[in-house]
This record gives structure tokens, sequence and C-alpha cells, in this order.
């Protein structure tokens, strides 16, 4: 949206394929289970992610939760 040509208002999409730019690796018993590990995408944001994701994957994000949705293929 714009008001005398400045930008006053942004639509984000419901979700975004980011990269993965850095999350630790997890050691083969962990991937059972549920928990979920940080990772840092491009844009900056930290999300919680699943252990099998790792750095340099693409997931989706949920724009209006900054929540991990699934890994990209």
């Amino acid at each position: 949206e714009f008001f005398e040509d400045k930008p006053i208002g942004l639509a984000l999409p419901d979700t975004m394929e980011l990269k993965v730019m850095q999350t630790e690796p997890t050691l083969q018993k962990a991937t059972a289970s549920a928990v979920m590990k940080p990772a840092t995408l491009e844009t900056g944001l930290v999300v919680q992610v699943p252990p099998f994701v790792n750095t340099g994957d693409r997931i989706k994000v949920d724009t209006s939760e900054a929540r991990y949705v699934q890994r990209v293929e």
C-alpha cells in the first residue's frame, strides 16, 4: 500500500521458502524424537526445526507465526 508515493503497508505471502544458513548437527538417536532445534535462515530469522533439517536445506515458513512448515525438496 502507498500513500503519496511512499509505502505504508506490506502484505506478506502466507508462506515463504527460505534457506537454512546455520543449524547444529543432530546426533543419530535424536532424529527419532520430537525435539526441535534452532535454525538461522537467510533473512536472519531463527525458527525451531525438526532434527532432520540441515544447514543448506530450504524450508517453508509460515510468515504469520514465523514457524517451520516443511522441508522443500
